[in-house]
């Protein structure tokens, strides 16, 4: 089952628990104009259980965007993903704080994490700390976390063919939330999220 969170202005708070052999997986999408402030607890009780959270979150102006992720990996033979993506322009401020915790009887866990952000601007700014806290030894357990800009040899390249500099711009940022978008199952649903951000990010750098 996979629940598709728009998020609203404010803060939101979301505890889950998955027992075993259920599988819980959440997309949360951020559109331009949004300040929020996420926080979302996950602890899988059951053997077999398994968490998936993911993110989209575009801000292009002076938004201030919190996610704090904490998944809790209480037994053993459970997995989880965090998958957070995320374009910030204008002077928008993003934090994301991920951890996973792995309890001493949770053998045979598997947890990866990870945040990736582009920067539009230079006042935008992008504070993420990916963690890992494990007490148990038979695991495999990852996470990373990268802040860059668009890639320009990517552009020239595009232009080269014939594409606007606007629309490879747009093309490499689709491309790059794609991974997260892609786990929306209602085909319908992500075909519309995929048009909004695409309008999103068509008006960001008409801005910049």
């Amino acid at each position: 089952m996979t629940e598709v969170i728009v998020v609203s202005a404010g803060q939101m708070s979301r505890n889950i628990e998955v027992l075993s052999g259920q599988r819980k997986d959440l997309v949360f999408l951020v559109y331009p104009g949004v300040s929020s402030d996420v926080k979302v607890d996950v602890s899988l009780r059951g053997e077999g259980a398994e968490a998936n959270i993911y993110g989209a979150y575009i801000c292009g102006g002076d938004e201030r965007v919190k996610f704090a992720v904490d998944m809790h990996h209480d037994v053993p033979h459970c997995n989880s993903r965090q998958l957070f993506k995320g374009i910030a322009g204008g002077a928008s401020r993003v934090d994301f704080y991920g951890k996973i915790i792995v309890a001493q009887d949770a053998q045979k866990t598997e947890a990866y994490q990870e945040n990736h952000n582009i920067l539009l601007s230079d006042e935008a700014k992008v504070d993420t700390k990916p963690q890992l806290e494990i007490y148990a030894d038979d695991v495999k357990c990852s996470h990373g976390a990268t802040i860059g800009r668009l890639n320009e040899e990517e552009q020239f390249y595009m232009r080269s063919r014939g594409i606007s500099l606007e629309d490879a711009k747009v093309l490499q940022m689709i491309s790059f939330i794609a991974p997260v978008l892609e786990n929306i199952p209602d085909e319908a649903q992500r075909e519309a999220v995929a048009a909004q951000f695409e309008s999103d990010i068509r008006n960001i750098i008409r801005k910049v």
